[in-house]
C-alpha cells in the first residue's frame, strides 16, 4: 500500500489537464475571476466543478439549492449537469457578483433553469421552509460563521437521501492546526464535528479544493 498523496499544484494541474474540459463560459469565468484579487479565493477550485457535474450528471438530482452563489462557476457547474427540466435556486447578498453570475447564465444559456435571490439567505431559507420547499441537493459556499444555521436549514430542506455538500470545509488544512484558534478556524472545526455527530445524516470529507463535506440525509 502507498502512502497517502499530497496535492500539489502542479498535480492538481495534471488532474484537470486530464479531465474533462470546462465549458467556455466557465473558462470565462474563472478568467473574470483572476481580476478581482483576492476575493478570487470564494470561487470553488476546477476540480470541485468536475466533482459536483459529475455527481448531478449520474444521479437523479434535479431539484438544486445553492447557498453562496459569488460569480456563478458552482452555479454553472450544477446547471449544465441537470437534465432541460432541472433547476438551482440560488441565494447570494452580493448585488455586484451576482449581476456578473447572471450575465454568465444567459451567455451559458442556462438563465431559465437558474433563479437568483439576492438577499439574506437566513430570511429566504426560512421562507422555503415556511412553504414546505424540498430540494435534491444542497450545496453551500457561503458565510463560515453562518454554516451551522445553513446546514440546520439544509436538513430541513433537502428530501430523505438528498445531499448536502458544503465547501472549504478543511480551510487550507487549518483545521488540523491546533495552533490556529482564530474565530473562522475555530467555526468550521466545530461544524465538521458538529456535522459528524449529527444522526440526520451521514457524511463524508473528500480533500478535493479546499475540502468537500458531503452528506446525506438520513
Amino acid at each position: 500500500m502507498g502512502s497517502n498523496l499530497t496535492v500539489n499544484k502542479e498535480i492538481e494541474e495534471y488532474i484537470n489537464n486530464n479531465s474533462t474540459k470546462l465549458h467556455p463560459v466557465q473558462k470565462e469565468i474563472i478568467s473574470n475571476n483572476d481580476e478581482l484579487g483576492d476575493i478570487k479565493r470564494m470561487q470553488i477550485s476546477v476540480s470541485q466543478c468536475h466533482f459536483l457535474h459529475l455527481l448531478i450528471k449520474s444521479s437523479k438530482i434535479k431539484k438544486i439549492l445553492e447557498i453562496g452563489t459569488f460569480t456563478g462557476l458552482s452555479t454553472l457547474s450544477m446547471s449544465l449537469a441537470l437534465p432541460d427540466d432541472g433547476s438551482v435556486l440560488a441565494l447570494d447578498k452580493n448585488h455586484e457578483t451576482s449581476k456578473t453570475a447572471l450575465n454568465f447564465f444567459k451567455k451559458a444559456s442556462q438563465d431559465k433553469k437558474i433563479k437568483l435571490i439576492i438577499g439574506l439567505a437566513s430570511d429566504t431559507l426560512k421562507n422555503l421552509i415556511n412553504t414546505k420547499q424540498k430540494f435534491d441537493l444542497v450545496f453551500i459556499d457561503a458565510d463560515k460563521e453562518n454554516y451551522l444555521n445553513y446546514f440546520n436549514y439544509s436538513v430541513d430542506l433537502v428530501n430523505t437521501d438528498g445531499l448536502i455538500i458544503i465547501d472549504n470545509v478543511l480551510w487550507h488544512g487549518e483545521v488540523v492546526d491546533i495552533n490556529k484558534q482564530d474565530k473562522l478556524t475555530v467555526s468550521i472545526r466545530e461544524f465538521n464535528t458538529y456535522v459528524n455527530k449529527d444522526k440526520r445524516v451521514e457524511n463524508l470529507i473528500i480533500p478535493v479544493g479546499d475540502g468537500l463535506s458531503v452528506c446525506r440525509k438520513l
